[in-house]
């Protein structure tokens, strides 16, 4: 996969080839592999685990367990609703030394995932903690075609054009 926070974009590829393209969100503070920054970490990673195989859209999971809960049934649903973790999980295991991966800046132990949306209106105004975000059907449909391992990409400026 190919990330660039600044075209807000996922490619994902497979042999060398481009298969989907899917918008995106990210945090909503710049950039970042720091513990605490709240921002989205660049580098190379890699997809550690993939969670909810099979839950509902709108499913939350919580600390990467699913809560069997559609995100509407919970006392703060609606617009003011907090960035709840929704649909599927793919874990970001970061593979960088110093960077994005060991203290003070592990994107898997900062839980740094890939994830659907509660709020689908306000997609793509970058939103989450340091997560990147798809929409809910985009993420089924990645997250049914993406192994574990597979590598990830994570760019701020745009790709160069094909």
């Amino acid at each position: 996969m190919l990330i660039s926070l600044g075209e807000k974009i996922l490619h994902h590829l497979q042999n060398g080839k481009r298969i989907a393209t899917f918008p995106i969100s990210s945090g909503r503070n710049p950039p970042s592999c720091l513990e605490n920054s709240f921002g989205t970490p660049l580098g190379l990673h890699q997809i550690e685990n993939r969670i909810g195989d099979g839950s509902p859209p709108g499913t939350v999971f919580i600390s990467r367990v699913s809560t069997d809960k559609h995100h509407l049934e919970l006392p703060d649903a609606g617009p003011d609703q907090k960035m709840y973790v929704l649909t599927r999980i793919l874990t970001l295991r970061g593979l960088e030394a110093g960077f994005n991966s060991g203290d003070g800046c592990d994107s898997l132990a900062r839980y740094i995932y890939i994830h659907g949306t509660p709020h689908p209106d306000r997609f793509p105004e970058n939103m989450s903690g340091g997560c990147v975000i798809l929409r809910d059907n985009d993420l089924i449909e990645l997250h049914d075609s993406i192994p574990e391992k597979a590598l990830v990409w994570i760019q701020e400026a745009p790709f160069e054009s094909d």
